[in-house]
């Protein structure tokens, strides 16, 4: 089998370093095309075997498997390269969450899927989020997703859900660094400990909370429970996260879901615009 992607920007990469590394793919299965054609020459010279394609329509006729890693601007231009050359048996996966599976199943007749990944992928761990289309049969589903049983985590989401889940999942790594870096930068301006020494002590819990959260019995609330003792030093910094976080991540929330609806709404244009062509 032979894995195409036309794009090979930040996530585009790292989902093929992350199936190369995992042994998903070796890299004579994967063919790749970019705007920028440099950065598939570097990923071909530190993966030797990987094939750089001169164009789009290069990708699609040399691939069962094809990833669509662009913008939700470029989508246009991308289906317009390609949709002479995509057949009925070939699998397209869009990792662009506001182009929506109708868009793509309405000017393209192959078998579509929207995999949204995570930056957590590139360690082979976190997530992916499935969102399959009308064509996709059963088992067509099962062996995608067994696909990325090698990198991740796959969960099928309504596509209503996608926003919030990517939220959790593919945003929630930056949130979540931003906390932790927060709580670095006050824990050297407070005490004077060295950034090396507070940035690997952050780092090291992370890990270990993560493996506490997934493989290790806990949840959340039980988690803080079986730290936190009442009247405690833990209970005491509780009580500020508690008062000081509040409503916050209902506004990041109200935020990201703000874009995500400006996003949309511009892919729809695009779309209507082009069916009506």
């Amino acid at each position: 089998m032979k894995a195409g992607f036309i794009g090979t920007g930040s996530m585009g990469s790292i989902l093929i370093e992350a199936f190369i590394h995992s042994g998903a793919f070796n890299p004579e299965q994967i063919i790749a095309s970019n705007r920028t054609s440099r950065k598939v020459e570097l990923l071909a010279e530190n993966y030797p075997g990987l094939h750089v394609a001169e164009t789009n329509r290069e990708v699609v006729r040399g691939s069962d498997l094809i990833f669509l890693c662009v913008k939700p601007s470029e989508f246009i231009k991308v289906i317009d390269e390609i949709k002479e050359d995509v057949l009925s048996s070939q699998f397209i996966i869009s990792i662009t969450s506001p182009i929506l599976i109708k868009h793509l199943e309405g000017l393209l007749p192959a078998k579509i899927s929207k995999i949204i990944p995570s930056i957590t992928n590139y360690v082979l761990s976190g997530a992916t989020l499935c969102i399959h289309g009308n064509r996709m049969q059963p088992e067509d589903k099962e062996w995608l997703e067994n696909i990325f049983t090698h990198i991740s985590t796959p969960i099928r989401v309504s596509e209503n859900y996608t926003r919030i889940s990517s939220d959790l999942s593919s945003c929630g790594p930056a949130f979540l660094a931003s906390f932790i870096q927060a709580f670095i930068d006050a824990a050297v301006e407070e005490t004077g400990i060295s950034a090396e020494e507070a940035t690997l002590l952050a780092s090291e819990m992370t890990l270990g909370t993560g493996k506490l959260l997934t493989t290790g019995g806990f949840n959340p609330v039980s988690l803080q429970k079986r730290v936190s003792v009442p009247g405690g030093i833990t209970a005491e910094g509780l009580r500020i996260l508690e008062k000081e976080l509040c409503g916050v991540f209902s506004q990041v929330i109200n935020a990201t879901h703000a874009k995500y609806e400006e996003d949309i709404e511009k892919a729809e244009q695009l779309f209507t615009l082009k069916q009506k062509q």
